[in-house]
């Protein structure tokens, strides 16, 4: 499965593309464009490939994907178990580098802007005050027109390129290169097999297996192609479960540590912290904080 080039739908009265997905799973095709594009995933889990990095994601999450960098976002089956109406939800805008004018970023006013598409091109999650200003923009975006329009893109940008409060996802300039077919259908089915039995232990004899690989091999191939070792991978996606047990707050916190595959509450509170830099109880109490006050200000 090599990464496909996707040509991106833009209606002819406008300058760029932005949609609300409101639908059962995400894409599943490893694919690049040369738009720029910035995903807020409103609801949603499972694992994202942006570039050369594997990383879990959840509810609550804004990235920037570069020009050409190879992406997909892959939900979590489990995710909708118990539920079949359950769906994911994102905001998604594409754009070329030029879509308003090839002199506009051009301008000493908008020297920021080709910064950011510059870092852009590794990938970057966007964190803290600048997501929680984008979020409401990119949902006023979903619904403007005309000038409009514009203008809240514009802001987009401004909060985009001025802020520093991002984490960058790839290695640099992993823009688009030809994958391996071989490789990026053994990474899939270790994706799909960690996210469906991330609640038992998973031996590395056992994920070898599934990469008819021996461990050493495999442990030396999964380290090269994401950067972080297997157990890190699986620790990621356990506590991004824990996150969502949390906040749904149905069970107790002890109760959610075993449920999401840790078999020791103090081993999970250490990964816990070192992951979200926050106790579970601190995590849950800045969620349900947050989310309260954007209910009572909408």
């Amino acid at each position: 499965m090599k990464a496909h080039f996707h040509k991106v739908p833009v209606a002819p009265q406008s300058s760029f593309s932005i949609r609300h997905d409101v639908k059962s799973y995400f894409g599943t095709t490893w694919h690049y464009h040369p738009e720029l594009e910035l995903v807020y995933t409103i609801k949603g889990e499972g694992v994202r490939l942006i570039g050369d990095n594997i990383s879990n994601f959840s509810d609550d999450e804004m990235v920037l994907v570069g020009a050409n960098l190879p992406h997909v976002w892959r939900c979590n089956e489990e995710y909708f178990q118990g539920n079949p109406d359950k769906q994911v939800e994102a905001i998604v805008i594409q754009f070329l580098p030029e879509c308003l004018g090839r002199y506009l970023f051009g301008l000493p006013e908008a020297y920021l802007i080709p910064k950011l598409f510059e870092k852009a091109k590794s990938g970057l999650l966007i964190t803290g005050k600048a997501k929680a200003k984008l979020a409401p923009l990119m949902r006023q975006a979903v619904l403007a027109t005309d000038l409009d329009r514009i203008i809240i893109f514009l802001s987009i940008l401004k909060v985009l390129s001025e802020t520093t409060e991002t984490q960058t996802i790839a290695s640099e300039h992993h823009a688009f290169k030809q994958s391996n077919e071989s490789d990026v259908q053994r990474i899939n089915k270790v994706c799909n097999y960690t996210l469906s039995n991330y609640k038992k232990e998973i031996t590395l004899d056992e994920i070898a297996s599934i990469s008819n690989l021996s461990v050493t091999s495999f442990c030396r191939y999964f380290k090269l192609i994401t950067k972080k070792t297997y157990y890190d991978f699986l620790i990621e996606i356990r506590i991004s479960q824990a996150c969502r047990q949390l906040i749904e707050d149905k069970l107790p916190t002890e109760v959610v540590c075993f449920e999401c595959g840790f078999n020791n509450v103090s081993n999970f509170y250490r990964h816990f912290k070192k992951i979200t830099k926050m106790t579970p109880l601190e995590y849950k109490k800045k969620y349900l904080h947050s989310h309260k006050e954007l209910a009572m200000a909408a």
